[in-house]
């Protein structure tokens, strides 16, 4: 896949060295040089632009990309002045960050593929992290289900795979859906970094829980919550 990202900040940058990391063309625009120069030499090209000009906003490859990422968030002004003259250049495909719910309110008039909500996600992810001792992910499934990935907590070190899952569902009725484990990777310009990589837990019944393994596990917000509580004692 082939992303052009606009807005290099902290959020626009971890978003386009994940993308290269994973094999992706990713192309970046930024008005600030010094983000600019922090990833001139990690992704494929960065543009030096205003996005909130027309005749800027033109010089960038918008329909030889799969999808434009608006990742400016600090500035609302430019934000909506960037997806507007996306959508009138007739850009097709568009994501853009919305950093509070006025903003995302005026986004959803553009009828844009996605409004990513990092900040509102990241707190909801903090407040399961704070319970449970590790980094983890949430994604909602409806109002009482949630899919979460986290990575193993010390509670877990060392126990068989199919232990595990028995004891998830028995315990908490809930279904360990993947596990992931680092593995060294190298992206297209040669740069190596542990990246999560599916392991195959089902054929190979003597593994056991490793340090940096990742759980993705499907249940309640009600036994996820019983499940933090247990871990954390």
């Amino acid at each position: 896949m082939r992303y052009l990202i606009i807005g290099l900040g902290i959020y626009g940058e971890n978003l386009a060295r994940d993308l290269t990391d994973m094999g992706h063309e990713v192309i970046g625009a930024d008005r600030n040089q010094s983000n600019v120069d922090a990833l001139k030499d990690y992704i494929s090209t960065v543009y030096l632009i205003d996005s909130t000009e027309e005749s800027q906003l033109s010089v960038l490859p918008l329909r030889n990309v799969d999808l434009v990422i608006v990742a400016i968030g600090e500035n609302f002004g430019a934000s909506i002045k960037t997806v507007a003259l996306l959508k009138k250049a007739g850009v097709k495909h568009i994501y853009a960050r919305a950093i509070d719910t006025l903003h995302e309110a005026i986004l959803q008039s553009f009828e844009l593929d996605r409004i990513i909500t990092p900040e509102q996600r990241a707190a909801a992810d903090l407040t399961h992290e704070l319970e449970l001792g590790t980094s983890m992910q949430t994604l909602p499934v409806d109002r009482a289900h949630v899919v979460i990935n986290f990575v193993a907590p010390e509670y877990f070190l060392g126990m068989p795979y199919p232990e595990l899952r028995s004891s998830l569902l028995s315990d908490y009725g809930l279904k360990l859906v993947a596990v992931a484990r680092p593995q060294e990777r190298t992206n297209v310009l040669g740069i190596r970094r542990a990246v999560p990589t599916v392991i195959d837990v089902d054929s190979s019944p003597a593994l056991r829980v490793e340090r940096g393994d990742t759980l993705t596990v499907y249940g309640t917000r009600k036994h996820i919550r019983e499940l933090c509580h247990h871990v954390r004692g």
